[in-house]
């Protein structure tokens, strides 16, 4: 399949942006986390490429598999779901209408990564949602969500609500359907991801055992601490460089 390059179509930021988003795809890809063509990622562009007052981003082109996504088959949109340029791929519905609604009501939000894994989907169905019995789990829990489910999400009438549940949370976890995280840049998104998934493949292979130990809950009052040490600082921002090294190994043609 050949796609124009865009890379000296579009502005250097935006071309930045599509180069990390595009390995983003690459990297859910190797870590099994997509499902066919059926989840997205997306990527606010900055206001700096961005008429005042409009809000614009990447999703993925609807139709290709998570590890054939390059930097300029991202398609871009508005707010109103119109496609910003040209490109012989559709946008998945129930993708807008999910992306749109978190950028609409997080300014913060520079990414929003959703699957439908396995573990992911099985905990979201269990009543408890997720348990403190793993460490990972302590990160998530400090800032998590649970939206009910309602369906294939394609009806903007579930906008708001997805909106009010989600709240100020970088985890949400869509109940009978799979996992969100949002991220100030897609490197954030991603370690949210990276962390939520693990969470929860713990929590079913540990259901398989005995008896659960919980986690302290004093020990939950300095997450954010340990998390900062862990990543001295610097979030996602301190994993991201290996993992593009990751993407490069894999295939560096998602740079394309």
């Amino acid at each position: 399949m050949h796609i124009p390059s865009l890379k000296e179509v579009v502005s250097a930021e935006e071309w930045a942006l599509r180069v990390d988003l595009a390995a983003c795809y690459r990297l859910v890809a190797a870590y099994g986390w997509s499902d066919l063509v059926f989840t997205h990622i997306s990527a606010k562009l900055p206001e700096s490429v961005t008429p005042a007052g409009e809000h614009h981003f990447l999703i993925n082109p609807y139709g290709l598999m998570f590890d054939e996504i390059t930097a300029s088959s991202l398609v871009k949109i508005d707010m109103k779901c119109n496609k910003l340029h040209d490109s012989p791929f559709p946008v998945n519905p129930a993708g807008f209408v999910i992306h749109s609604a978190v950028h609409e009501a997080r300014p913060d939000a520079g990414c929003v990564l959703h699957t439908h894994t396995r573990a992911g989907v099985g905990v979201s169905a269990q009543k408890g949602g997720v348990l403190p019995i793993s460490q990972q789990s302590t990160f998530v829990l400090g800032s998590l969500a649970y939206h009910g489910y309602e369906g294939v999400a394609f009806r903007e009438d579930e906008k708001p609500r997805l909106q009010a549940d989600l709240g100020q949370a970088n985890f949400l976890m869509l109940r009978n359907h799979g996992l969100l995280t949002v991220g100030k840049t897609i490197a954030d998104a991603f370690l949210s991801m990276y962390t939520f998934e693990s969470t929860c493949q713990i929590q079913i292979a540990a259901q398989a055992g005995g008896e659960l130990t919980q986690v302290n809950p004093l020990i939950m009052k300095g997450v954010a601490e340990a998390m900062r040490v862990q990543s001295g600082g610097l979030g996602g921002a301190f994993t991201w460089p290996a993992l593009l090294r990751k993407a490069e190994r894999l295939d560096p043609g998602y740079k394309t």
